[in-house]
């Protein structure tokens, strides 16, 4: 008897001995729940659109419902506000028309302005222009007269000092003293001529700069009043965006659903009270294809993990054996591989990671049994070491084995060659 329970002793000796080195996968573990990978598929509340009374509702809580049929309806407590908004809205596009009009009106009016004052200064530098060669010809005129003056008063100074030498007549004498006087007027008239004419140019000069500023006046004055017809054409424009707005608001009275899926719970509204804008009415969960697993990982552990590592997926109500060390004989467990782990924690030391299911591993159990919100435990697989080595680690509280070096720090030392 003591031999064969020596020999017991031995082979279970043996057989622990060898053990200590057979393969051990070490792994993260981590808990979460299915969900849609897609946000816009994940579990929604509707709210109600506008405010007012929900007067129908369509659903109850785990109606299927296909995109765009009619959940909710409501009504405000106005029964003609549709209406009174079309009719608001008709009379200030009426406005916007009209005032659009008028600042047509008011460009084609600075146009006609505009080139009316091309013409009329046209005209007055013409005016000018003859004007100046009126002056030019008075002053020629006052030359010639002050010439034929100066000629006869030497005339005269000649007659008399013959008349004294007795070699003229009194009556020569006479004549050229006549001749004197009809000089001096040809020279005072011609002054005043020129006076006039100089007179007439800077008259007929400041009616040109009249003209110009007159019709300057007149244009600024049209501008300012199309800008101020613009002002009232935008601000038509911004009442009207206004109207439609709630035109559109009061118009989407119908709630209707926004993807295929399932009516969760009725929240609001349900009898028949009141509800404003951005009430919840219904908490919505749409159908997906892509689901997710969300899982969350202790801080201790998220140095370890990286995207793409495999990962072994256990569904709560889904029957499961699972080996942590041996994931080959698992059974009714699930492959996913990491697509995405949070920058930082959710304030407790915990870090969100996301997995998909891995294409190589057997698919995931359909719809009917993951639903979102399904509990899920999980263990991120990490290195494979001895058997030993596992239980001398967990029997000093050292963590899993992690590289001596951070993936890809000799290829940033050397530069990357």
């Amino acid at each position: 008897m003591a031999r064969v329970v020596a020999r017991l002793i031995l082979s279970l000796a043996g057989f622990c001995a060898l053990a200590m080195f057979s393969p051990w996968q070490q792994s993260a573990p981590a808990s979460g729940k299915v969900v849609a990978f897609t946000p816009l598929e994940r579990r929604q509340t509707i709210e109600a659109p506008i405010e007012g009374r929900v007067t129908r509702w369509l659903v109850r809580e785990g109606t299927r419902v296909e995109v765009g049929d009619v959940m909710v309806e409501i009504s405000d407590n106005d029964p003609l506000i549709l209406q009174r908004l079309r009719d608001e809205r008709s009379g200030i596009l009426a406005r916007l028309v009209a005032v659009r009009g008028r600042a047509d009106s008011l460009e084609d009016r600075i146009e006609f302005v505009t080139a009316s004052r091309s013409n009329a200064l046209d005209a007055a530098a013409a005016r000018v222009r003859m004007a100046e060669d009126r002056v030019r010809g008075a002053v020629q005129s006052v030359e010639a007269s002050e010439a034929a003056h100066v000629a006869a008063e030497l005339q005269v100074e000649r007659q008399r000092a013959l008349e004294a030498d007795g070699l003229s007549s009194r009556r020569t004498l006479e004549l050229a003293e006549v001749d004197l006087t009809r000089t001096r007027t040809d020279v005072e008239r011609a002054e005043a001529t020129l006076s006039a004419a100089r007179s007439e140019e800077i008259a007929l000069r400041g009616d040109q700069q009249k003209i110009g500023n007159d019709t300057s006046a007149a244009i600024d004055d049209a501008r300012a009043t199309r800008a101020g017809a613009l002002g009232e054409a935008g601000s038509a424009e911004a009442e009207l965006a206004r109207i439609d707005v709630r035109l559109a608001r009061q118009e989407t009275m119908i709630v209707r659903a926004p993807a295929k899926g399932t009516v969760l719970r009725l929240s609001g509204g349900v009898g028949g009270e009141m509800v404003k804008a951005g009430d919840a009415l219904i908490v919505f969960v749409p159908d997906t294809e892509q689901r997710a697993v969300e899982l969350w990982v202790d801080g201790v552990d998220v140095p370890l993990l990286a995207e793409g590592r495999a990962v072994r997926i256990q569904f709560e109500g889904w029957p499961a054996v699972q080996f942590t060390g041996w994931p080959s004989v698992a059974v009714g467990t699930f492959g996913g591989r990491v697509t995405l782990i949070d920058a930082t924690d959710d304030g407790q030391g915990k870090f969100r990671i996301v997995v998909l299911p891995d294409p190589r591993e057997e698919r995931w159990p359909s719809g009917r049994y993951l639903r979102q919100g399904v509990r899920a435990n999980a263990w991120v697989l990490l290195g494979q070491v001895t058997l030993g080595y596992e239980l001398w680690r967990r029997f000093n509280g050292f963590p899993p084995v992690v590289a001596m070096r951070e993936p890809g720090a000799d290829s940033a030392k050397t530069g990357g060659k």
